[in-house]
């Protein structure tokens, strides 16, 4: 079974620290971007996400992550694997929302 508590690092450096999973597959925690177009400070973010807590040890998971030093909030969608050398790897897709100041302005918000 896929184990996400723990630390996680992506190839940019960005950290996600997995602290509870529950039976249920509901996980909480907080995010570590290494990146950020945002022009304050970078600060760790709160996320709270949902697992399936599939036997073959490759669930699929989904998370939110509300930034604590932008007004966006990111959706995480993965999918966790065995790697070569045993070791668990968690390949995800993401989307950013931004706040935009229009609904005219609406088609730049989310990347």
């Amino acid at each position: 079974q896929c184990n996400l508590i723990g630390w996680w690092e992506n190839e940019l450096g960005s950290k996600m620290h997995v602290s509870t999973v529950d039976n249920q597959g509901n996980f909480s925690g907080e995010y570590h971007t290494a990146v950020s177009s945002a022009q304050k400070p970078i600060k760790p973010s709160p996320l709270i996400g949902s697992q399936h807590l599939d036997e073959d040890g490759q669930c699929t998971f989904g998370f939110t992550v509300n930034w604590k030093f932008s007004d966006s909030t990111a959706v995480f969608v993965g999918q966790c694997f065995a790697g070569d050398s045993e070791d668990e790897v968690l390949l995800t897709s993401w989307l950013l929302r931004e706040k935009v100041d229009s609904l005219p302005s609406d088609w730049k918000a989310t990347r």
